[in-house]
C-alpha cells in the first residue's frame, strides 16, 4: 500500500484515519501539533509541532517524509458556529486559515513527495455545499469549506498532467470533539467510508466532491 501521510490525526477522524490504514498494512505518517500516544500506539510514525497555518512547519514536515507519498490527506480543521447575532469576524478568518488554506499550503509544502498515481484526498464538509444549503447559519464554517472545494478543485485540475488524483471527501455527522459527541456514526465508520472512497480515486474522478457512503455531493 506504500505510504500515507495524515495531516491532523491526533484525534477524532485523522486517528482514526491512522490506525485503518495502519492495520492494512500500510506506512502511515501522521502529523499532529502536540505530541499524543495515541499515535504512537497505532504504529503510526508521528511528526508533532505541524499546523497547516504555519509554512514553516509545512516545509519541516515535508523534509521528514522519507520517499513517495500514496495517499495524502488533509484532516486538519475547525468549527466556530456564527450567526446573524454573532459574527465575529476574527473566527471567521481564523476557519479560513485552518479549513482553506491550510489544505492548500500542505499540498504545496508537499508537492515534491507526490508522484504518478498519488492521491489527496482533502476532508470538508456538505456545509461547505451551496447547493446543499437549507438550513442557513453557520457562516464562517460554510465558507471555509466551500472555499477549500474550490481550492480543491483547482488542485485537481493543476495535477492531473501529473498523474497524480484529487478528492473532496464529507466524513458524515460523526461523533468527536468537534460536534460535542453528536452524530450518526462513529470516527472508525467514517473512516472506514474515506478509505474505501480513497482506494476507488482515480484520475477520471478526480476533483469530485464525495459523502463517505459513496453518494456523490453537489457543489
Amino acid at each position: 500500500m506504500g505510504q500515507v501521510v495524515i495531516v491532523g490525526a491526533s484525534r477524532g477522524i485523522g486517528l482514526a484515519l491512522a490506525r485503518e490504514y495502519a492495520s492494512a498494512g500500510a506506512r502511515v505518517t501522521a502529523t499532529s501539533r502536540n505530541r499524543t500516544d495515541l499515535l504512537d500506539d497505532c504504529g503510526a510514525t508521528q511528526i508533532h509541532g505541524i499546523d497547516v497555518r504555519d509554512i514553516k512547519s509545512l516545509r519541516d514536515l515535508a523534509d521528514q517524509i522519507e520517499g513517495p507519498v500514496d495517499v495524502l490527506i488533509v484532516c486538519a480543521g475547525v468549527l466556530t458556529r456564527e450567526s446573524l447575532d454573532d459574527m465575529d469576524a476574527s473566527r471567521i478568518m481564523e476557519q479560513f486559515a485552518i479549513n482553506a488554506v491550510g489544505p492548500m499550503q500542505v499540498v504545496a509544502s508537499l508537492r515534491g513527495a507526490l508522484t504518478v498515481g498519488s492521491k489527496v484526498a482533502i476532508v470538508t464538509s456538505r456545509m461547505g455545499s451551496i447547493a446543499d444549503n437549507s438550513s442557513g447559519g453557520m457562516y464562517g464554517y460554510r465558507m471555509s469549506k466551500a472555499a477549500v472545494n474550490a481550492g480543491g478543485k483547482s488542485l485537481a485540475i493543476d495535477l492531473k498532467p501529473d498523474g497524480i488524483s484529487v478528492m473532496l471527501v464529507h466524513p458524515g455527522y460523526v461523533r468527536t470533539d468537534m460536534t460535542g459527541g453528536n452524530g450518526f456514526i462513529s470516527a472508525e465508520e467514517s473512516a472506514r467510508g474515506i478509505w474505501e472512497r480513497v482506494a476507488a480515486l482515480s484520475l477520471e474522478q478526480t476533483g469530485t466532491f464525495w459523502h463517505q457512503d459513496g453518494s456523490p455531493l453537489p457543489w
